[in-house]
């Protein structure tokens, strides 16, 4: 939303009109969300390129303790900037400290063999478990820095066939049954930025962030196959390839990116479950800004939940859509207290199978005895000046396990 106000500044002929941008509860937005300038890497420190610190360009030999021993060098000698050069370089998970950043040139590759991805406390799925490390981690880091247009690229294919192979043998098999990394985690950190680079083939979630503010994706491609990665059935893509994953965290801008991935484009996450909402582990997403970005095929362009305990202020404005299955999905999971407030979905142009879905969602779900179980509900969701092509506009489910509250479209308000 807009608010123009008039500033006074000496005389009258001096007035001018300001426009002030505000989150759809009328909260002024912070001006941090104004700038899609990108980080300057010569301003991060010394450049280490991984080739003169004994890793070699290699797409067979895993490389993994070389290329951490030199993280671990850089951090130690006061912060710097690993860079990968032209080549292509085979890797298990690489830890980032503080002061450390990366920045790709030619292609950081993932190890296919989940022995290379140690297991660790982590967050999944919304909740707080052991499981595997992604290839690029960084925890409790100021300031990180992904850049540079090349390539990190997940080496999915063995993963996806393994994970369609286990569910043809067992159709209950869960996405963590699967064993699988994801291609970057970014937990308990700030001012982040991750620009330019393709992220690619991700074996799981493409990007997760967890407890982390003020965090920029500009202008990054990201990409999963959506068909043809099992032959058995060609249908078949890369499960579960969310391409950005918001996992209690406030202040995300997501500016100019391209995402084509087998799942959900921006996911909102923040725990599931009956007693989500008493679990210090889970929280709220808020102050979220989409924009100017543009989908391939993706299950969802902005979706919410499944595994969400209350998201506020969420924007998603001016994205172009060549085939989504759906521009807003709302996730309403019966066993977890969710509520969703304060959406604005505006300037939307393209093509998708359905523009608004709502559907209780049960996949995976266990509702445990709760008195006091809080009624989930959504309120105050925005729809303005949106010019897509829909087989279906409105796919809306009404349950007793939820409410749909002040609902609008173009100044006119929705009853489902």
């Amino acid at each position: 939303m807009l608010l123009s106000l008039l500033v006074m500044a000496g005389t009258a002929k001096t007035r001018k009109k300001v426009v002030v941008e505000t989150w759809p509860d009328g909260t002024v937005m912070d001006a941090w969300f104004k700038d899609t300038a990108k980080v300057d890497v010569k301003q991060l420190g010394r450049q280490y390129v991984i080739t003169n610190y004994g890793v070699k360009n290699d797409s067979i030999i895993v490389q993994t303790t070389a290329i951490q021993q030199l993280i671990d060098k850089v951090a130690a000698d006061g912060g710097g900037v690993i860079v990968v050069p032209q080549g292509t370089f085979l890797t298990g998970a690489l830890f980032f400290k503080q002061g450390t950043h990366l920045h790709v040139i030619g292609k950081l590759k993932g190890s296919d063999r989940i022995i290379d991805f140690p297991i660790l406390e982590t967050r999944m799925e919304g909740e707080t478990c052991k499981y595997f490390a992604a290839l690029v981690n960084a925890d409790g880091v100021d300031g990180f820095t992904i850049s540079g247009h090349g390539t990190i690229d997940g080496n999915g294919l063995n993963y996806w066939q393994e994970f369609w192979i286990r569910r043809q043998w067992n159709p209950q098999c869960t996405n963590k049954d699967a064993q699988r990394p994801r291609l970057t985690y970014i937990s308990n950190s700030a001012n982040v930025t991750v620009q330019d680079v393709h992220l690619i083939n991700s074996p799981f979630w493409t990007n997760h962030i967890y407890k982390s503010n003020h965090v920029r994706f500009l202008d990054c491609y990201i990409y999963a196959p959506t068909e043809h990665v099992w032959e058995p059935n060609p249908n078949r893509g890369a499960p579960s390839s969310d391409a950005i994953d918001i996992d209690v965290c406030s202040d995300v801008l997501i500016n100019g990116c391209f995402m084509h991935v087998n799942d959900d484009a921006v996911v909102l996450k923040g725990g599931k479950g009956t007693w989500a909402d008493k679990d210090e582990h889970n929280g709220p997403c808020e102050r979220i800004l989409i924009q100017n970005c543009r989908y391939g095929r993706v299950h969802g362009c902005l979706t919410l939940g499944s595994e969400s305990v209350h998201d506020r202020n969420i924007i998603l404005r001016n994205c172009y859509t060549e085939r989504a299955d759906r521009v807003l999905w709302l996730k309403m999971r019966p066993d977890t207290p969710q509520h969703y407030e304060y959406v604005l979905v505006e300037n939307i142009t393209g093509k998708c199978t359905r523009f608004l879905f709502i559907h209780p969602w049960t996949q995976f779900f266990k509702l445990e005895e709760r008195e006091d179980m809080p009624l989930s509900q959504c309120n105050n969701v925005t729809f303005r000046n949106n010019q897509v092509e829909a087989s279906k506009w409105f796919d809306v489910q009404t349950s007793d396990k939820y409410k749909l509250i002040d609902f609008v479209e173009d100044g006119k308000p929705l009853s489902f």
